[in-house]
């Protein structure tokens, strides 16, 4: 949901860390490994409940996923593969810091597991949503790479759940249950919207060589 207008924004402040980034010779891939590699890291860190660390790990990687889209538009290195790997190692991010959770609170296994349940629907759902969108005259245009179908919880969203979590982890019983019932919500608003968007409208052309 924030996600769009977070998008719009940066360009006007990341000048200084793409100007980094090229100085270091790193290609947007690079860049996408490197957010990866440090949400590992930050996972590792809540596991071992160090979450103080773990939070200033995860931000830093969400800045580094933020800017490798933007990095490789300036660049001009956009590429299907690196639209690819940008929301594949999201999703191991967001799963990661989900069993790292778990290690470090096995109490609540079974939010956990609820969690990771509905970001395989979330993220299916997005996708899904996303490629049908694609292919119908009128829909705003977008330059992701990857077009995702809007959702209430979006990549921000994670970030503040986890933010929440490791702030408070007193009180993560009752938030992890808010979070799971926002992801809940998410699936349900976003086939609403679907079924509000793609209900009548024609179907996908066929290949030419079919």
């Amino acid at each position: 949901m924030i996600d769009n207008a977070f998008r719009a924004r940066l360009p006007r402040y990341a000048g200084p860390l793409l100007a980094l980034y090229a100085r270091l010779s790193l290609t947007p891939d690079h860049v996408t490994i490197l957010g990866f590699g440090l949400s590992l890291v930050a996972s590792l860190a809540v596991a071992q409940g160090s979450f103080g660390v773990a939070l200033v790990l995860w931000w830093v990687s969400r800045i580094a996923d933020g800017t490798d889209g933007l990095y490789a538009r300036r660049t001009g290195q956009t590429t299907r593969l690196g639209a690819y790997l940008d929301i594949l190692l999201d999703m191991a991010a967001y799963g990661a810091m989900v069993l790292a959770f778990a290690h470090a609170m096995p109490a609540l296994a079974s939010e956990w597991m609820a969690m990771l349940f509905l970001y395989i629907l979330c993220i299916t759902s997005a996708l899904a949503l996303g490629a049908q969108e694609g292919d119908l005259p009128n829909r705003p245009r977008d330059d992701r790479g990857l077009r995702l179908g809007a959702g209430l919880a979006e990549g921000g969203e994670t970030g503040i759940a986890y933010t929440v979590f490791l702030l408070f982890p007193e009180q993560i019983g009752w938030t992890a249950r808010a979070w799971i019932a926002v992801l809940a919500l998410t699936i349900v608003l976003r086939t609403v919207l679907a079924r509000r968007i793609l209900r009548g409208a024609p179907p996908a052309p066929l290949p030419s060589d079919l």
